[in-house]
């Protein structure tokens, strides 16, 4: 399965593609990111992000794509930039009709690592480890992208089964 995982941003979008499945060490595809012009206005930041993952979709064609749940931050204007640019990156992936999942920061963390509570250095560590790499990609959000790829590779369609069923039985209920 080849999993392309994004870590959302408006300045930076973080890009890794993983080739793996689960109970195998993931291989490395590519990593990167996609910048944006800060001097322009968001709507067409956005559609940078769009033309610039669009590009990495028509390149490494992935199976399915994990996106990073954005999660509330102190900085109001920072959390609403970052959910717009996971939103562009959803859209890209639905309209090409591949699954979407989304993975939190602490579901990530431990998968790499075995800690939710792992900080920025240990998760790049462990993608170092994990993919046979020489050093941590730079930045470190196409680092957090790869960490996204292969949570999912490892975890995403277990993880995704196992809540739907603990919801199909609180239904029940």
């Amino acid at each position: 399965m080849r999993v392309l995982g994004i870590d959302p941003g408006l300045t930076r979008c973080g890009v890794g593609i993983v080739d793996g499945t689960v109970g195998r060490p993931p291989t490395l595809v590519a990593v990167g990111v996609v910048r944006t012009d800060p001097c322009l206005d968001v709507a067409n930041r956005l559609m940078e992000i769009e033309t610039g993952l669009d590009e990495w979709f028509d390149t490494y064609a992935p199976n399915v794509v994990a996106i990073e749940r954005v999660f509330a931050q102190h900085n109001l204007h920072s959390v609403i930039d970052t959910a717009q640019a996971a939103g562009v990156a959803a859209l890209v992936g639905a309209r090409r009709g591949l699954p979407v999942a989304y993975h939190t920061p602490t579901e990530v963390k431990a998968a790499v690592t075995g800690s939710g509570g792992a900080n920025k250095a240990q998760v790049g560590a462990m993608v170092v480890r994990i993919l046979r790499l020489g050093s941590p990609p730079r930045p470190a959000d196409a680092a957090d992208a790869l960490a996204l790829a292969i949570c999912h590779a490892w975890r995403g369609g277990h993880t995704n089964r196992y809540a739907a069923a603990v919801a199909k039985t609180r239904r029940r209920r």
